[in-house]
């Protein structure tokens, strides 16, 4: 009985140690500590068997769980004891692994205590961050063509952004553009538009991104796609993070119209004159900057504002060098769209231009009318050896053609001479009786 009592004892204080265990787990998630280590938006614990506690008001959680590098992911299993593996899970389970990682997300998940099987490493903690939440900033109703611009996407659990960078660096948002159509989801696989991905965002603090590892993504998203109605989706690539965004805009085409003149004499700049449209382009709101490389590789950049407010284009002046060669510009305009207020920013792409040689024109024409004399006479003795095919066709012709008719008339006067011999020895020769005198 001594030994039965002190076994429920030692049960007892095993249940109650988890019990603190799972408590303080949940309870430290909940406080605001140093980002360095832990942050409000995710819980760490290293408990007993690999075992952690959902809460039953968690709608989505995901388990970040380290294993041994090269190891087999590791089985989940849930409060009723039931398994999920990382090729065999229901829909409600995206299950992402690497020789070193599972990032395991579940929708609606059982409340109880949950385990992790298999060789999960013990100097890192399993990692647990419910509430996940994608939110996005609402893309302009109205897109140009060939604009640029800067969108955000930000990850919260429980409210707070989620900063556990081993998580952020594998969710991998990306933006994809499809062409609306009514009743999308009624038509066969084949007949849907296929999505254009235009973007992928980025936490790694480089180009548009402010701030390296802070849960909130970047992307400087290149409106490419032809003017028409989109469904705009933000998904991730990996299949971490389940549910996306979506919205409906529309792409007009592109209100800046660019023109090159390029210059043919010393003193005279080449222009590059950008000019916007009527009722989309806010008057005195065009800027332009350009960055001029010449055929010696020299860098120069030009950049002009529009300084009338009433002005509808910019022009920019590039210097003309007589240097023999290759050019190329490229750059970037400003601008504002009129009913909103909204800032655009268009890339250019390069532009190329040669720079030749001074043309003779005397020269020229002389080499011309000496080009137009040799085709006429080119043309000439085409046409003279044509014709000449030509008699010598028609003369083969009435050879072969006279040919063939003494040939049919030989042969139809011996036929007709073997038909008057024949009718010669087909007739008797006739004999005359004389009559006998008395």
């Amino acid at each position: 009985m001594l030994r039965i009592w002190f076994a429920l004892m030692g049960l007892f204080v095993c249940s109650v140690g988890y019990a603190a265990q799972s408590y303080a787990a949940q309870s430290y998630a909940a406080q605001s500590t140093s980002m360095s280590d832990h942050s409000p938006s995710e819980s760490a614990m290293s408990l007993l068997d690999n075992r952690f506690r959902v809460d039953s008001s968690i709608e989505h959680i995901t388990f970040v769980i380290y294993r041994a590098q090269a190891s087999k992911p590791v089985v989940l299993v849930r409060p009723d004891g039931r398994k999920y593996y990382f090729n065999r899970s229901p829909d409600n389970v995206r299950w992402y692994q690497e020789s070193t990682m599972d990032i395991i997300s579940i929708e609606n998940p059982m409340a109880g205590p949950w385990q992790a099987i298999g060789q999960v490493t013990p100097k890192n903690k399993i990692k647990l961050i419910s509430h996940l939440k994608l939110s996005a900033e609402s893309l302009p109703e109205r897109l140009f063509q060939g604009e640029d611009i800067k969108f955000t996407a930000r990850l919260t659990s429980n409210g707070h952004p989620l900063v556990l960078r081993d998580f952020l660096d594998r969710v991998k948002l990306k933006v994809t553009f499809t062409k609306f159509i009514e009743n999308e989801a009624s038509l066969v696989k084949e007949a849907r538009p296929v999505p254009i991905e235009v973007g992928v965002f980025a936490d790694d603090g480089q180009n548009l991104d402010e701030k390296p590892g802070d849960g909130v993504f970047t992307v400087s998203l290149p409106v490419s796609t032809p003017p028409g109605k989109y469904r705009v989706r933000i998904t991730s690539g990996n299949g971490v993070f389940l549910r996306a965004q979506e919205q409906e805009v529309l792409v007009y085409p592109n209100p800046i119209e660019l023109s090159f003149i390029q210059s043919r004499k010393e003193n005279q700049s080449h222009q590059v004159i950008f000019s916007g449209e009527q009722g989309m382009i806010q008057p005195g709101s065009l800027a332009a900057h350009i960055e001029h490389v010449d055929a010696l590789g020299e860098l120069i950049a030009v950049e002009r504002a529009a300084v009338d407010a009433e002005a509808m284009r910019v022009q920019l002046n590039i210097p003309y060098r007589g240097v023999i060669g290759e050019y190329a510009w490229s750059g970037k305009v400003f601008a504002t769209e009129l009913g909103s207020g909204r800032e655009l920013m268009f890339p250019l792409a390069e532009q190329t231009y040669s720079v030749v040689k001074d043309i003779d024109l005397a020269e020229t024409r002389r080499l011309q009318e000496e080009e137009q004399i040799k085709q006429a006479q080119r043309l000439e003795e085409i046409r003279i050896k044509q014709q000449r095919e030509e008699v010598r066709h028609r003369s083969i012709m009435i050879i072969v053609l006279s040919n063939v008719v003494i040939v049919l008339g030989a042969i139809f006067i011996w036929f007709a001479m073997r038909k008057v011999k024949a009718k010669k020895a087909a007739i008797p020769e006739m004999q005359l009786e004389i009559p006998k005198k008395r």
